[in-house]
């Protein structure tokens, strides 16, 4: 078998390549058909407002029921926030030309952060250079972010800032076929949002076995989703995986971390927990908790974080191999160590029992 794979590599080669061309095709039309029709829909909403008129009342009554009726055929994609964001498109950037000339290399997620730039002068100069330099939607959200355009703008060194920018950015470029994994165009055509290609390995491994892996939860455990979609006013998130404990009538919210865990690991699973509680727990049911899965738990984490005495949040350390029992016997009280750091009362009340 690996000599006929060499004999026919180079062809081989060649057919991934065109498979893949195929696919960037693919994705390039359908997300090129769907940033369009947002900014059809945007300005068919504007021109409706009584002639364009941005605060009409007339509006504020034309999304919630164009909303209602859009999403009953065509999914949640079109819900009031989505609408509001395709009227804004279309106020930011009127001239379709414009549009048409970066949207081949722009995804729907690039355009819904240049929507943050109230300045027109560095939407479009965003926009454009994202379009030539080929940045990915994670890289500009950075850029207009540490206001990139600005401070390039006022340096006399304008190379120290573009290679500052290139070097804080490169672990974002790396997937180049990372806007194949976009799930809003899934939902655009009709896939359900849970159907998405958003996957990492660790996530796959535990739902191949998800029965071990909710054993070694502990009792009650039941998968709910996965990458499950949170929709704020002002941002989409994606939670790894959630599960709900019948025992303990709440939701368990479990985010993955390939590395060490840091402290902004720790912010982001504590606003989880905050969200969920607020837009998804029912009445009945008891407040969230966190779970943060990683290969490196921190003591200065345990000690000194949002995590230390929060009952709600804890962080846990996963093993890829069977380690031989003098090493799990040393990792279980390390674990234990960090896990008192975390929460000093528990050990206290554990000493009071004795």
């Amino acid at each position: 078998m690996e000599k006929d794979f060499m004999l026919y590599q180079p062809i081989i080669t060649e057919i991934k390549e065109i498979i893949s061309a195929g696919q960037q095709n693919a994705y390039s039309a359908a997300n090129t058909a769907m940033v369009l029709t947002y900014w059809h829909i945007g300005k068919r909403i504007v021109e409706q407002e009584q002639e364009g008129s941005e605060r009409a009342e007339y509006g504020k009554r034309l999304i919630p029921v164009l909303s209602e009726e859009l999403k009953k055929e065509f999914g949640k994609s079109y819900s009031e926030r989505n609408l509001h964001y395709f009227r804004k498109f279309y106020l930011y950037f009127p001239d379709k030309q414009i549009v048409n000339a970066c949207v081949h290399n722009l995804s729907w997620t690039h355009f819904r952060s240049l929507l943050r730039v109230p300045d027109e002068n560095a939407r479009i100069w965003y926009m454009r250079e994202a379009a030539n330099e080929g940045w990915n939607y994670r890289t500009l959200d950075r850029n207009i972010g540490t206001q990139y355009y600005y401070r390039l703008l006022q340096s006399p060194k304008k190379e120290t800032v573009i290679a500052e920018m290139q070097e804080k950015t490169a672990e974002y470029q790396q997937n180049k076929f990372e806007l194949l994994k976009n799930p809003v165009v899934a939902e655009f055509l009709g896939f359900r949002s849970e159907d998405s290609f958003a996957e990492t390995d660790l996530e796959t491994a535990i739902l191949l076995h998800i029965r071990d892996f909710l054993i070694e939860m502990g009792k009650g455990f039941a998968f709910v989703a996965r990458q499950q979609h949170i929709i704020t006013d002002t941002e989409d998130y994606y939670i790894d995986l959630v599960f709900y404990n019948i025992e303990l009538r709440c939701y368990v919210l479990i985010d993955l971390k390939m590395g060490k865990i840091t402290h902004q690991d720790v912010g982001q699973i504590d606003m989880y927990v905050r969200m969920y509680d607020a837009l998804k727990c029912k009445e009945g049911d008891n407040p969230t908790l966190g779970i943060l899965l990683c290969s490196e738990t921190s003591e200065d984490i345990a000690r000194y974080s949002v995590l230390h005495d929060n009952e709600r949040l804890f962080m846990s350390k996963y093993m890829t191999y069977l380690p031989t029992k003098e090493q799990l016997r040393a990792e279980v009280e390390r674990q234990k160590e960090i896990f008192y750091m975390q929460h000093p009362a528990l050990q206290e009340k554990g000493s009071d029992t004795k």
